[in-house]
């Protein structure tokens, strides 16, 4: 797995400041996405332990309030499988932190009816991810008012209690609990 970059101090995706890893990888190719060049699987870095101790570095800071996952696509395959070590790194050293993942995926369909019983990877990510941002951009949905969120069809879906009641439940991003993990 390749990354394309690292943001230390993000204020865009996600609650807070937060550390952001862009991960290299996307089959989606969304018109009109802002991180074309991480379509690429091959762009950038290689993701290894090193730089995930970066991570823990950077996250390890009062005022950071969590880790966005974002791309590329965090949840292709070949990425899913460098991002497990992570996330589980990230609530093993910082439970009280909070991991958002951004997907062109779509929760219900792809993630859970498909990839979260086919591979095992997912089902790891999932039990440490707190917030999904789930569906492709859609440039004809795009609106800059939405908080964390490109265009109109994108939910912010909070995963813990979406996976207890069986359904989806939105994120309330002003919840302390979607702030900070329990």
């Amino acid at each position: 797995m390749n990354y394309a970059t690292i943001k230390e101090c993000d204020v865009a995706n996600g609650p807070g400041v937060r550390v952001s890893l862009f991960v290299s990888g996307c089959n989606h190719h969304c018109k009109g996405c802002f991180n074309e060049i991480a379509w690429n699987f091959n762009y950038g870095n290689e993701f290894n332990q090193e730089t995930i101790d970066k991570i823990l570095k950077d996250l390890d800071k009062d005022y950071i309030e969590g880790l966005s996952l974002l791309g590329g696509e965090p949840l292709e395959y070949v990425n899913q499988k460098g991002l497990v070590d992570l996330v589980k790194q990230v609530k093993e050293k910082f439970p009280n932190k909070t991991i958002w993942c951004y997907t062109g995926f779509d929760f219900e369909k792809d993630v859970m009816g498909k990839m979260y019983n086919v591979w095992d990877e997912t089902k790891e990510l999932i039990q440490n991810i707190d917030v999904i941002v789930d569906g492709k951009f859609e440039m004809e949905k795009k609106n800059p008012s939405l908080k964390f969120r490109g265009s109109e069809n994108q939910r912010l879906i909070d995963v813990k209690k979406s996976m207890k009641e069986q359904k989806i439940i939105w994120a309330d991003v002003e919840d302390e609990e979607i702030r900070r993990a329990n």
